[in-house]
C-alpha cells in the first residue's frame, strides 16, 4: 500500500441514501448525549487522562499484527471519542485523523493530543457524513470499534461510507464488543445469583433501543443535561453482510475471550494484560475483530 491519487482504483459508487428523518433525530440525540458525557469521561478514573495517557493499553497485540506497519500510512479512526486510542496510531508513525459526532469530545481530543505533542487531526462529523466532512479524502486504514457500531442505525450506509473512504489496497479494521457480550446482562436480577444470563438481543430486528444514559460506563457523577440515547443491536452476520455488500472482501474474523477492562466482578488478568472470565467459566467470545479490503 502507499499514497495513491484520489479516484484511482475502485470506481466511485453512488452516494448511499440518507438516513430517515426519525433516525436523523435519534442521531442528534446521540450527539447531545455524548457531548454531555464528555466532561464525566475526562474526569473519570476509567480513562485516567490526568494520570498520563497510555494509548497502547486499549489495544490487543493481535490488532497491530492484523493492521501491519502503519508508519507513513494515512489512518482514520472513526467514532474516536476522546482520542485516547487515536494517539496510538500517531505514535506508530501514521498520518492520523480522528472523527467523532461529539463536538465536545473532538475539542477534548484535540487538547489531549496537543498536551501529548501528537500530530493528530480531529474532525467533528457524524460517521454517516464522513465522506463529505473529509472532502473526499482516502485512507490506507479505516479503524473503528470498541463500542461504536451500536450507535449506528444503518450498517449498509456505514459500510458504503467506509468503501468510499478507503484507497485501493487499503483495509478496514473493526474491533468491536461481541454481540454476545452485549446480550449478557451486566448485573444479576434479584435472586438470580452471579451467573451471566441472556437479557438483551443479540440480533438486529427490533429497531432502536432507547436508553436513559444518565450514568455512563465509566465511574463518576451523573450526566448533566441530555441523557436520552439510542442503540441498535448488530449481530456479526449483519456486520459481515454489510461489509461484503459494499464491495469489501473479509480476510480475517477473530473472536477473543478478553476485554481491555473487567466488565464483571471475578474477571482475571490475562497474560496480555487484558481481562477474561475465570478458568471455571465457559469460554465465550467477548470481542471480535474483522479485517476487510476493497
Amino acid at each position: 500500500m502507499g499514497p495513491m491519487t484520489e479516484g484511482q482504483g475502485r470506481p466511485e459508487s453512488a452516494a448511499p441514501a440518507p438516513l430517515s428523518p426519525a433516525d436523523r433525530q435519534r442521531v442528534r440525540a446521540i450527539e447531545a448525549n455524548w457531548d454531555a458525557r464528555t466532561p464525566v469521561h475526562l474526569a473519570s478514573r476509567f480513562y485516567a487522562v490526568a494520570d498520563g495517557l497510555d494509548p497502547a493499553r486499549w489495544f490487543a497485540p493481535f490488532e497491530w499484527r492484523d493492521m501491519g506497519p502503519l508508519a507513513g500510512r494515512d489512518v482514520i479512526h472513526l467514532q474516536c471519542h476522546l482520542g485516547t486510542e487515536t494517539l496510538a496510531f500517531a505514535a506508530r508513525g501514521a498520518r492520523t485523523v480522528g472523527l467523532d459526532i461529539s463536538g465536545a469530545a473532538v475539542a477534548a481530543a484535540t487538547d489531549l493530543a496537543a498536551k501529548a505533542h501528537a500530530d493528530v487531526e480531529y474532525v467533528h462529523a457524524d460517521v454517516h457524513d464522513a465522506v463529505r466532512a473529509l472532502g473526499g479524502r482516502r485512507f490506507d486504514v479505516v479503524y473503528t470499534g470498541k463500542g461504536a457500531l451500536c450507535y449506528l442505525p444503518d450498517l449498509d450506509r456505514w459500510a458504503e461510507t467506509i468503501s468510499r473512504l478507503l484507497r485501493p489496497g487499503g483495509r478496514l479494521y473493526v474491533v468491536e464488543f461481541h454481540p454476545l457480550l452485549n446480550a449478557l446482562g451486566l448485573t444479576p436480577g434479584p435472586g438470580e445469583g452471579p451467573r451471566l444470563l441472556l437479557r438483551h438481543d443479540y440480533l438486529a430486528g427490533r429497531g432502536a433501543l432507547r436508553r436513559d444514559a444518565a450514568h455512563t460506563y465509566t465511574d463518576g457523577p451523573a450526566v448533566q443535561g441530555a441523557t436520552e440515547c439510542f442503540e441498535w443491536m448488530h449481530g456479526i452476520g449483519e456486520v459481515v453482510t454489510a461489509v461484503t455488500g459494499a464491495g469489501l472482501a473479509v480476510e480475517r474474523l477473530r473472536e477473543s475471550p478478553e476485554l481491555p477492562w473487567p466488565r464483571w466482578h471475578g474477571m482475571v488478568r490475562a497474560e496480555s494484560g487484558w481481562w477474561r472470565l475465570p478458568d471455571d467459566a465457559p469460554r465465550i467470545p467477548l470481542m471480535y475483530a474483522l479485517l476487510a479490503r476493497p
